[in-house]
């Protein structure tokens, strides 16, 4: 479906902790993503750019040696192959996120 209200969205269990909604074309996925309170991910890479907006909530990224706390309608852009990864504290966040589909 081309049309989200991110309100009214249904999110599936993607992973513990981790609910989303993939929209997925022939060149692009659009992901919505809440993230439970206290998660993180200690840091991964991979060969296409990547990015998002905060939609609520705060979260602390870092890519490569740079970290920032982002808020509600922050983004971040984390360029191909920079090693990247988040937490959260003792809220959920939810994110939109748009990268490039691997082949």
């Amino acid at each position: 479906m081309p049309f989200w209200n991110i309100v009214d969205l249904k999110l599936d269990e993607f992973r513990p902790g981790i609910n989303s909604k993939a929209e997925i074309g022939d060149d692009l996925i659009m992901v919505c993503m809440e993230i439970g309170p206290g998660k993180e991910d200690v840091g991964h890479e991979h060969p296409f750019d990547q990015c998002g907006i905060v939609l609520q909530g705060q979260i602390e990224m870092f890519i490569n040696d740079e970290r920032r706390i982002l808020n509600t309608n922050e983004t971040y852009f984390i360029p191909s192959g920079k090693i990247h990864g988040w937490k959260t504290f003792d809220n959920k966040a939810l994110l939109l996120d748009v990268s490039i589909k691997q082949t």
